[in-house]
């Protein structure tokens, strides 16, 4: 009988390390996540699909059948599954400083907030920056940063649920260099405010954003804009604009955005489309083809807006801007001289003649006070001027410049201004955005001590609700691309806004036949419904209708970042 075979030590090692190695290798799950059975609108507008979706760190990596397994599942069986929607206009500048979970957005799907209405967070000198803190209201907090890009830095160090992107603001621009009076910048100004742009460029800017029916951007020219706008189209950017009129001189308004465009060479975006007082509800179809022939000869013009029919701004817009020359201090100092004030109050009471008047648009008795800054009108949170008025047996005209006065700020206040059918009629147009114009918010602490527009709360619920879902007035998929692919284009954002592989891993699950806004101008801080889940960068940030306390969101830059000389 022969000797039993022996093998060598080293060999024996060997065999028993693929025997162990093997089954662990097939097993090892090749995703972080799979999200199962999904209807997959994937923003391209084409109808959906269902299947599977697989992310692995903070990017999408399959889409369609995944075979495979994964370190977490989520069953979307009857739900649908979109990329992240992107907020064209939000105002959480300082609302992601006081909670940076961002809830009444996340909880409506969003998962990119664009900021820079005409203001943005940066540039900032010595000046701007007392000013601000001196300003802020119910949220305080200490300026730390000193540009746009270090404003994107602070925000991810202290971590925030929702990604970021901003432009840069044109009057931040210019009260840099030439404070908040009514004047125009010599040439060697001028230089600086342009090199301001192309910094800001360069930092991750989308481009130049303007307000200037307000004061100080009000003050900008035609030839300022441009010259500002030329700067970011170089850089690849685009100019994004609260239009000078949105009223009774919403044509020529119109025509200035394009011409800004056509100028400068970069496309340009109207913020909150509208047709502000009903004598202006008739224009929709002028300014409408008025874009699309600037579309048609090659200029790429488009437009946000928000679903609502009252926007929300502040007793500033009440008011012509001569007596708010020089900022918010030498407003409130001027109201205070009652020649001065016999002067405003009869300028109140018809249209303004180079500025727009929304307290002639829409009465004293459709405008509703929603936010102060001195605890001893808070009360007053959520009455129409109309009756602070005869509270106070004072008229409206009278009542708001003591407010503005009593408070120390420019008064949040709802305008109702606009045509439901209108609302209707733009939520159909293919080049149509969406934005909140709104901060995101929450139904809890510092938010509670003010009111809010229902905007903020259901904005992008209200859309796929209440006009997709109810009224048809679109397919869901249309609205989808309308929420990621289409602003995520316009913006020039790259791997962003799509369910593809390779982007970012941004995701929404949510329940069409559910989904809605719930908040009310009576009762605006209430979360919208029909949104389980939302991944932002691959991060759980809801889950199953709740928020994780995850803060995973990013500085989205664009494309004139460290790369715009």
């Amino acid at each position: 009988m022969a000797p039993p075979r022996r093998f060598a030590p080293s060999l024996l090692l060997l065999c028993s390390s693929m025997l162990v190695a093997g089954p662990i290798a097939a097993q090892a799950p090749a995703y972080d996540l799979i999200i199962r059975g999904g209807t997959l609108y994937d923003g391209s507008g084409k109808p959906p699909v269902v299947g599977d979706l697989a992310i692995k760190d903070d990017r999408i990596v399959a889409v369609g059948k995944v075979d495979g397994t994964a370190k977490s599942e989520v069953a979307a069986k009857g739900m649908a599954v979109a990329p992240g929607f992107i907020n064209m206009l939000s105002w959480a500048t300082e609302s992601l400083i006081a909670d940076p979970k961002s809830q009444s957005d996340i909880r409506q799907g969003v998962t990119l907030e664009v900021m820079g209405e005409g203001w943005s967070m940066g540039p900032m000198n010595a000046t701007m920056k007392r000013q601000e803190t001196e300003r802020q209201g119910d949220i305080k907090y200490p300026i730390e940063w000193t540009t746009l890009g270090d404003y994107f830095g602070w925000l991810e160090k202290r971590g925030i649920s929702t990604n970021v992107a901003s432009f840069v603001g044109a009057a931040t621009v210019r009260v840099h260099e030439l404070g908040e009076g009514d004047v125009d910048p010599n040439p060697e100004q001028l230089a600086r405010m342009r090199a301001l742009v192309k910094q800001a460029m360069n930092e991750g800017a989308m481009g130049v954003g303007s307000s200037i029916i307000y004061a100080p951007g009000s003050y900008a020219e035609t030839d300022e804009l441009v010259a500002l706008t030329s700067e970011a189209a170089k850089c690849g950017g685009m100019y994004i604009s609260h239009m000078r009129s949105e009223g009774d001189r919403i044509e020529e308004a119109g025509d200035e955005l394009i011409e800004i465009s056509r100028r400068s060479g970069a496309p340009a975006e109207i913020y909150h489309l509208k047709m502000a007082g009903r004598s202006n509800w008739g224009k929709l179809d002028t300014i409408v083809k008025k874009i699309e022939d600037a579309r048609a000869a090659g200029l790429r013009i488009t437009t946000d807006m928000y679903t609502y029919t009252a926007g929300a701004t502040g007793l500033d817009a009440a008011m012509p801007t001569w007596v708010q020359a020089g900022g918010l201090e030498q407003w409130i100092e001027r109201l205070k001289d009652p020649a001065i004030r016999a002067r405003v109050a009869e300028e109140m009471k018809k249209p303004g003649s180079d500025w727009e008047n929304l307290y002639f648009g829409a009465g004293a008795d459709k405008m509703i006070l929603s936010g102060f800054k001195n605890d001893a009108l808070k009360p007053l949170t959520g009455k129409t001027l109309a009756e602070v008025a005869k509270m106070r047996g004072k008229s409206p005209e009278e009542t708001a410049m003591d407010l503005v006065v009593e408070d120390g700020s420019r008064v949040g206040t709802v305008y109702f201004l606009m045509s439901e059918d209108n609302v209707r009629k733009q939520i159909q147009l293919p080049w149509m955005s969406f934005g909140s114009d709104a901060a995101s918010q929450a139904p809890e602490g510092v938010f509670l001590k003010s009111g809010a527009h229902p905007r903020t709360y259901g904005n992008f619920a209200r859309l796929l609700g209440r006009y997709v879902r109810d009224e048809k007035l679109i397919p869901l998929e249309q609205a989808v691309y309308r929420l990621t692919t289409l602003p995520a284009t316009n913006l020039g954002i790259k791997d962003r806004g799509a369910l593809k592989p390779g982007y970012y891993a941004d995701v929404v699950v949510f329940d069409p036949a559910t989904i809605g806004d719930r908040s009310t101008f009576e009762k605006p801080h209430q979360y919208s419904v029909g949104v389980r889940d939302v991944f932002v960068n691959g991060v759980a940030v809801l889950q199953g209708g709740e928020h994780s306390g995850a803060t995973p969101g990013r500085a989205v830059r664009g494309a004139g970042w460290n790369r715009c000389s």
